[in-house]
């Protein structure tokens, strides 16, 4: 080293993206064009100087040379292991680079300074230190690569100098790293930034090796736990093989394959395939496990995309409607009418506009026993789509209609979305049985989750709690039957289409007697429509006078008693078959009739036999009803005044009874009533049947009525009904329920019917084998009234209290 100058002229060999720092050996391509260049220049200058060719090794990074390089000689010319000629170049010493000058060969030859290396010896503590932590460092690097052999040769370097630029063979380093070691000229500072990078190296390793550690850990559990699960599964097969309980095409437990090769729509399978992911994570212990597998199945099992095709054979429809059900007219009506458009709508491609298809949702509203409830079958049957009944009276819990969350035990979609599943098919019709009989509290209002399903404008993309996808709704035909309209909430009941079954006629009774009760019960007796025989007369009498409904289940009820009546009778003997029931028959078979009409008793028994009382009409929950009233004068001893009214009436119809107590006070002398009475007695008004709530006003002009015969000691005519709102100036108001009322007149031997004016227009929908045998009179007045309903005044019909002159 001291023999070396200090000055120094030598041909530059550049390193381009390498690094050789002094002590380094490094084989060098000659067939690079510089390298090879600056090896011959180096060659031909030594032929004239003593020792080894030399030349200056300098970093190379983007174009640019570094300030410093290392003195190199060419220990060796030959061929590398590929082959290719080659050199082997030992480094030196550093030399600053100066000056570019002139030299043999076509390399570039520069002037350089060399760079003395000054080391304490002996070495300070602090350096000694760091030469140890230096040696351990790389020891302990070098040992996690299984390099032992160059472990032994680190820990023989002594020179600070030499084992900082030993750092050189670290593969780790960036060039921009060695380059700074390179230009570090102390030995001491040069070696604790060896030091410094290779602890950092070192301890990015670690943070490798741990990482590398816990990834290696999860996949060789996963692993353990896939290869048990694959043995438990094999375990499983061969046990039901063993017991014989294995089936061919058992659905395999794999649900992704099961959720590709179904139907779904696009929405639906992305949230399927969420689900399989998280099953497939989960363990077969976790309850989360069966919750995803309980969602899953109720999932694949939906029509998602199944649909039956409808049956648009108008005319075949309606001949179902009617060859299974007895007038409803209405009904058959509006089915038709929905029918003929959805047809016509889908020979014009309508068939799904904005998302939404062409339902219906009809309210059939009418008192028990008309028939409701069966209709929807047969609406079913006429369009060729599947039925499915839903039950919701009683139903308090709004999870029972939108499903329960997923996070409960045992949570379950709603009736809903179960009733599509039962009908396997996404247009079905859907009966929701007795609507107004739902109740809230405080688990929610099932009515309010209706409004949603029930809307045509949402139910397309209807959400059950349970599912959380949309369902698409708005393709099936619901059919809502309630009893009372007013019970179902206002909300709810906008979104139906509304159509009123008032009950039937005698001879509709007559009809569905004779073509669906009759062999009904025949069968249900065990009898052949041979064996027995009821005449349409005993029919009549039984509709009439054994029953008085709105419906048909008493009817129903009547044949089977009297079907059951002549089994046992032929049983014991005393009847021979075949057998004809007439009507003179069924006193004896089944007792005496429970409703005699007013008209078909004796005149002294009749309700209406002495002043006070008349006929008026109501309407009930079980449809139309014939009303008595009666009215009644108090002794003027007693000195009791005012108005007294019995029966439970409710708060209008008391009110009712005040109005037509005012008119009578008002106008008793213009009517030539002895109105003195009702200032000095008091009045007394009944409604018999008093175990039954009443309301309204539409017995106002009966009870004006039965106060005016009580008055003048005139009889209400007993053919006569009536049915009407009383005003203080004794205008006749309108009411509702006229149908049904006209109904109960026709049913109750009512030949004479009173109704206001303006309720004249609700005629045309009474039947019209109804009106002709009803002589029907549309009033304005009380006075009008009081022609029609009372008798006249003969010497015979003296009144039943005194009164005054």
């Amino acid at each position: 080293m001291a023999s070396m100058p200090t000055s120094l002229t030598l041909p530059v060999l550049p390193l381009d993206g390498e690094v050789v720092l002094p002590g380094m050996v490094v084989p060098l391509d000659l067939s690079d064009s510089d390298v090879r260049a600056a090896v011959e220049a180096a060659q031909a200058a030594a032929r004239s100087e003593p020792g080894k060719p030399r030349v200056l090794l300098v970093p190379r990074i983007d174009g640019t040379y570094a300030t410093t390089g290392v003195l190199g000689t060419v220990e060796q010319v030959g061929r590398l292991a590929d082959g290719d000629p080659g050199a082997l170049i030992r480094g030196r010493s550093r030399v600053r680079i100066g000056a570019g000058t002139t030299g043999p060969g076509a390399a570039l030859w520069v002037e350089g300074t060399r760079i003395d290396e000054d080391v304490p010896d002996p070495l300070p503590g602090q350096v000694t230190e760091l030469v140890k932590e230096y040696k351990a460092l790389a020891a302990s690097w070098l040992k996690k690569r299984g390099a032992w052999q160059v472990v032994d040769r680190v820990q023989a370097i002594d020179d600070v100098s030499a084992l900082a630029d030993n750092s050189g063979y670290s593969p780790f380093l960036t060039t921009e790293q060695k380059v700074e070691l390179l230009e570090t000229a102390d030995p001491v500072a040069r070696l604790k930034l060896a030091t410094q990078q290779l602890r950092d190296h070192l301890a990015e390793q670690d943070v490798a090796e741990s990482i590398a550690k816990d990834v290696q850990e999860g996949v060789d559990k996963q692993q353990r736990e896939f290869l048990l699960r694959r043995q438990l599964e094999a375990v499983r097969k061969e046990l039901r093989e063993l017991n014989g309980d294995a089936k061919d095409g058992e659905e395999s437990d794999d649900y992704r394959a099961r959720v590709d090769a179904a139907d779904l729509p696009e929405k639906v399978r992305e949230a399927a395939l969420k689900e399989v992911d998280k099953l497939e994570r989960s363990s077969d212990q976790s309850p989360e496990g069966s919750w995803i597998r309980t969602w899953l199945d109720t999932v694949l099992e939906l029509p998602w995309n199944e649909r039956t095709e409808d049956a648009y054979d108008i005319r075949g429809a309606k001949a179902v409607l009617d060859a299974e059900h007895a007038g409803l007219e209405d009904v058959k009506e509006r089915i038709t009418e929905y029918l003929a458009v959805r047809k016509r709508r889908a020979e014009r491609g309508l068939g799904v506009v904005g998302g939404r298809r062409g339902g219906a949702v009809l309210a059939l509203v009418g008192p028990p026993g008309v028939g409701k409830t069966s209709l929807g079958e047969s609406v079913a049957h006429a369009m060729g789509r599947k039925f499915v009944r839903v039950a919701l009276g009683g139903v308090r819990d709004e999870a029972e209609i939108r499903g329960h969350r997923r996070t409960y035990v045992g949570a379950l979609p709603g009736r809903i979305v179960r009733a599509v599943k039962e009908a396997g098919s996404m247009n079905p019709v859907v009966l929701l049985d007795e609507i107004d009989k739902v109740g809230s509290d405080f688990r929610g209002d099932p009515a309010a989750a209706l409004l949603e399903v029930l809307d045509p404008a949402q139910n397309h993309t209807f959400r059950d709690h349970y599912l959380e996808v949309e369902l698409d709704l708005s393709d099936v035909v619901f059919l809502a039957t309630a009893n009372v309209l007013e019970a179902i909430p206002e909300a709810l009941a906008d979104r139906m289409d509304i159509v009123r079954l008032d009950g039937y006629t005698e001879d509709e009774k007559v009809v569905i007697a004779r073509d669906h009760l009759l062999p009904r019960q025949l069968e249900r007796a065990g009898l052949d429509k041979a064996e027995i025989t009821i005449d349409e007369s005993a029919l009549r009498k039984l509709a009439g006078e054994y029953t008085r409904e709105a419906g048909v289940r008493n009817l129903e009820r009547s044949i089977a008693r009297l079907l059951r009546k002549v089994a046992a009778q032929h049983e014991l003997g005393e009847k021979e078959l075949p057998f004809t029931v007439r009507d003179e028959d069924l006193r004896e078979l089944i007792g005496r009739p429970h409703h005699v009409p007013e008209s078909a008793q004796d005149p002294a028994e009749r309700r209406t036999a002495v002043p006070g009382v008349a006929t008026g009409l109501a309407v009930t929950g079980a449809g139309g009803d014939v009303l008595f009233v009666e009215a009644s004068l108090a002794d003027p001893e007693t000195g009791a005044a005012g108005l007294t009214l019995t029966g439970q009436l409710g708060d209008v119809m008391k009110e009712s009874a005040q109005i037509a107590l005012s008119f009578l006070r008002s106008h008793g002398a213009e009517l030539e009533l002895p109105v003195g009475d009702l200032k000095d007695r008091g009045a007394h008004i009944h409604f018999p049947a008093g175990a039954v709530p009443k309301d309204g006003p539409s017995a106002g002009i009966t009870m004006t009525t039965a106060l005016a015969s009580l008055l003048s000691g005139r009889l209400v005519r007993t053919d006569v009904a009536m049915t009407g709102e009383v005003s203080l100036t004794g205008r006749v108001l309108p009411i509702g329920g006229v149908k049904q009322k006209l109904l109960a007149a026709h049913r109750a031997g009512v030949t004479t019917v009173i109704i206001p004016k303006r309720n004249e227009a609700d005629l045309d929908d009474v039947p019209a084998e109804v009106l002709e045998k009803l002589d029907v009179h549309a009033v304005t007045d009380v006075r009008q009234v009081l022609e029609l309903a009372l008798a006249p005044a003969t010497s015979d019909a003296a009144p039943e209290v005194p009164v005054a002159a």
